[in-house]
């Protein structure tokens, strides 16, 4: 910090209490001033010599006969006077960036110009601020601090314009020639490489970051940081990214944790005002110069703190294009009246069509071929899937949640973004668990959101289970879990291979089989078949396939294999055959295990049952 000592002789100023301030003097005072509640008595000459307006005022308290002059609108005070009186004494004044403001705004007051005394106060004091203050990084954001009580002085006398160039001058200079001191806590945490790796420190000295002044400056009040930043933007030498940063740490500085003091009758406003000036101080590239958390959070206070639309309707198109690097944390944004759900599923729903309705979202990366352009949207869009499903399974236990909003919002991504179900089945269990009252026809309309072809073996399993799930649902489970089998035994056979039944692709071969070897089931199923010569004529698997089968159906519940039991019934002499088998057996995977059966003639047509 930087200082300037004016005058050699000492400190005269004596105090009797808080009110009363005299020179200690030889000579008689003959004057009295008068600054606010304290009374100067000091002498005419020392005075009158250096300032313009005490001649003037002096003069006219002589016509009046009176030695008493008041000086209630001085800016600064009694203290500000008081350093103006000392230089006219002579007495030695030291002055810095904590004082130079108010010492600079009473001497113009005062008028203490170069007309009546050459080398007077106003000239020693803009010597000192143009060639030390404002070249010096901490000093100017000090003086710059103090204007705010001195206004509108300080703004008329060009001290916070001047101030405000010469700090976004210095966050323009590129890092390497910065040889100032600033803060910068955001690294103090890292461990000291240059002894963990016995490096020299020449070896060590890492670049100035370009973000070296960001933490300084939210110390500026907000309407003064407005003005910094609109000035370091002009400047046009300013990363965007490093405009971002700059606008999380000073949101993060005076935005406050609890929902309670954000929206306080004390500091609503001021909380109001701030987001209002961040999100208008956004880069015009925000939506890459930005995280999607922090522009999220920045939402989330908004609709708290109540901003006018506009500036809610700028947040939302700069996060709608940044969803794919959302959190599920992120979206958890309370929901207001009218609304009557725990979270805001009107803005997310609103956020993801807008984000799907952006076309060419993989345009604004830097990839060079359109391949890795297309590879990069498909996994952003994969990336909003599971976004969108986990989102999900938190406000499905939400009462309040309706049913159409859950399958809305569910629907809102494409197909081949929810690429496996289990996320959404999840999301789905809970829903029908939270909302025990849903009709048939409500939870039928939920579950054809799944896809069971796209259910791990694990989901499979516990759907197969889970009696809230429709009849439907858990026939369609079952098949497809059994055809799954069947197509991993015949793989394997096939490839003589040891490798696992479930793969990837496995189910692709297994999807194959679906597709082309099994008989549909009316009203049950969708175009499932199976190949029939997979199962011996008794109706019982081999010693291969019923290892495999166990493998997949051993966990089946009572009312699953009751279910599995019932569609597979053969025909007349066989069927009652099954029926005994199956009756006698009931805790046997194997005997649950679907299959088509022969007649015992040379006939080889095979009989298909329907469940009614």
């Amino acid at each position: 910090m930087k200082f300037m000592k004016l005058g050699s002789k000492p400190d005269a100023f004596q105090a009797d209490g808080k009110s009363i301030r005299h020179a200690s003097s030889e000579l008689t005072t003959d004057i009295v001033i008068s600054v606010g509640e304290v009374k100067f008595y000091l002498h005419k000459f020392p005075l009158l010599s250096k300032s313009n307006r005490l001649q003037k005022l002096v003069s006219k308290a002589n016509e009046e006969d009176s030695d008493e002059i008041f000086l209630n609108e001085l800016p600064g005070g009694a203290k500000a006077f008081e350093l103006c009186a000392k230089f006219c004494y002579g007495m030695t004044v030291t002055l810095g960036a904590h004082n130079i403001v108010a010492a600079r705004c009473a001497a113009e007051y005062l008028e203490m110009t170069e007309d009546i005394d050459k080398g007077n106060l106003i000239f020693k004091i803009e010597v000192f601020l143009n060639s030390s203050i404002l070249r010096n990084w901490k000093d100017s954001l000090i003086v710059l601090q103090t204007t705010k009580s001195f206004l509108p002085w300080s703004e008329d006398l060009n001290i916070i314009g001047r101030c405000i160039d010469s700090i976004a001058s210095k966050t323009s200079v590129d890092s390497p020639n910065i040889t100032w001191s600033y803060t910068y806590n955001r690294k103090l945490t890292e461990p000291d490489r240059i002894t963990e790796h016995k490096m020299t420190y020449e070896e060590k000295v890492e670049s100035v970051p370009k973000d070296w002044w960001v933490e300084d400056i939210c110390e500026l009040d907000i309407d003064i940081y407005k003005r910094v930043m609109i000035t370091v933007k002009s400047k046009g030498r300013m990363d965007g990214t490093v405009i971002g940063e700059a606008l999380k740490t000073y949101a993060i500085r005076w935005l406050p944790d609890s929902i309670e003091a954000l929206v306080s009758e004390a500091h609503g406003r001021r909380n109001k005002f701030l987001v209002e000036t961040i999100v208008c101080l956004l880069p015009s590239d925000n939506a890459m110069c930005c995280s999607c958390s922090f522009l999220l959070k920045l939402l989330k206070v908004a609709i708290l703190v109540g901003v006018d639309e506009l500036a809610k309707e700028e947040l939302m198109k700069s996060t709608c294009l940044k969803l794919h690097e959302a959190s599920i944390k992120d979206l958890l944004i309370p929901a207001r009246p009218p609304q009557t759900t725990m979270y805001d599923v009107q803005l997310v729903q609103c956020l993801l069509n807008r984000y799907m309705n952006v076309k060419g979202i993989s345009c604004n990366m830097e990839v060079s071929e359109k391949k890795d352009k297309a590879s990069l949207a498909h996994m952003f869009l994969v990336n909003v899937g599971q976004l969108v499903d986990n989102f999900l399974a938190e406000i499905a236990s939400d009462p309040n949640l309706s049913l159409s909003s859950f399958i809305d919002l569910s629907q809102t991504v494409p197909v081949f973004a929810r690429p496996n179900h289990d996320g959404l089945y999840r999301a789905i269990d809970i829903y029908l668990k939270e909302h025990p009252n849903m009709t048939k026809a409500e939870r039928k309309k939920l579950c054809g959101l799944l896809d069971v072809k796209r259910l791990s073996v694990d989901a499979s399993m516990h759907a197969a289970q889970n009696e809230r799930l429709p009849l439907r649902v858990i026939v369609q489970v079952l098949f497809f879990e059994q055809v799954r089998a069947s197509a991993s035994v015949q793989a394997l056979g096939n490839k003589n291979s040891r490798k696992p039944l479930y793969t990837e692709s496995t189910d692709e071969e297994c999807e194959k089989t679906v597709g082309e070897k099994c008989q549909s089931l009316e009203s049950q199923m969708c175009d499932l078949k199976i190949k029939g010569e997979e199962f011996p004529k008794n109706g019982k698997l081999n010693k291969n396939n019923s290892k495999s089968s166990r493998s997949g159906m051993q966990l089946l519940h009572s009312r699953s294999r009751r279910i599995f039991d019932k569609l597979w019934i053969g025909g007349k002499g066989q069927g009652e055959s099954r029926s005994s088998e199956t009756s006698g057996s009931s805790n046997s995977p194997t005997s649950i295990v679907p299959g088509y059966t022969k007649s015992s003639g040379s006939s080889s047509r095979h009989r298909r049952h329907s469940v009614s």
